[in-house]
């Protein structure tokens, strides 16, 4: 009874209206986290990675950006890794591949995260930086070369 003695009308769902209504709540759930996910599947790539993990992805045929200074590069870079300053970053992006991983790469990882940012704003969905940068490659005595 309410407060003025007069009954409020009981609604009485069907079983199969609750059953509806769950798998609705299950549906758009789903749609939601599929939407969030990350559009390369079992491909995608953390926003960072460290060196140790950046060695491992070079080693199964990831592309490495390094994204520091022609003078930082010929002082040591990593084996096979393609150089494109930061501030040509935007304007090269046609020299990098779409359907290929990319680890960008700098000093520190500071440039190396704005790098890899600015190729997903572009588009590129394979990207992630490495923390650390070279200071920590060099530091954990992964393999490197100098000059141009």
């Amino acid at each position: 009874m309410t407060r003025q003695g007069v009954r409020s009308p009981k609604k009485n769902i069907p079983k199969w209206g609750w059953i509806i209504g769950i798998a609705v709540v299950v549906l758009v759930i789903f749609a939601a986290y599929t939407a969030l996910a990350a559009p390369a599947g079992d491909k995608a790539l953390a926003r960072e990675v460290t060196a140790t993990q950046a060695a491992e992805l070079r080693d199964q045929g990831a592309f490495i950006l390094d994204v520091r200074e022609p003078d930082e590069w010929n002082a040591g870079h990593i084996p096979g890794a393609t150089l494109i300053p930061l501030g040509e970053l935007a304007s090269r992006l046609s020299e990098l591949p779409q359907d290929q991983q990319i680890v960008v790469v700098c000093r520190s990882g500071n440039r190396s995260a704005t790098g890899r940012d600015i190729l997903l704003d572009a588009g590129f969905q394979l990207v992630t930086s490495m923390g650390g940068g070279m200071n920590s490659w060099v530091s954990l005595g992964l393999p490197t070369v100098t000059g141009p």
